[in-house]
């Protein structure tokens, strides 16, 4: 039950914090990390929501949240150094993939 409280947590706050990351990355024209956490955001809100439910498809649908928060971090992290909201996204990403994607391997 903790686990599923943890990766609900990490998945909302990846959609928060990819959503800013998105409003400060249209003023910048970073135009791949925008769409990055365009699906990032998307779907840590999915994954949060066949968490809370207990879905059955959840251990493929966390896989899939893991690859794409790590893919985003990446690109996050190529900003961090000069926007605020890159460097809070790359590492809410990072937490996110790290619980997913445990979650992905234990269920499986």
């Amino acid at each position: 039950m903790e686990d599923s409280k943890n990766c609900i947590e990490a998945c909302l706050s990846c959609v928060t914090t990819c959503e800013r990351c998105i409003t400060d990355c249209i003023e910048a024209g970073n135009k791949e990390c925008i769409l990055l956490c365009r699906d990032c955001a998307d779907i840590c809100a999915l994954c949060a929501r066949f968490e809370a439910r207990g879905s059955r498809f959840g251990t493929e649908l966390h896989a899939l949240c893991a690859q794409i928060c790590k893919a985003c971090s990446l690109e996050c992290a190529k900003h961090a150094m000069h926007h605020a909201s890159c460097k809070e996204c790359a590492e809410a990403c990072i937490k996110c993939a790290a619980l997913c994607e445990e979650l992905a391997t234990v269920a499986a």
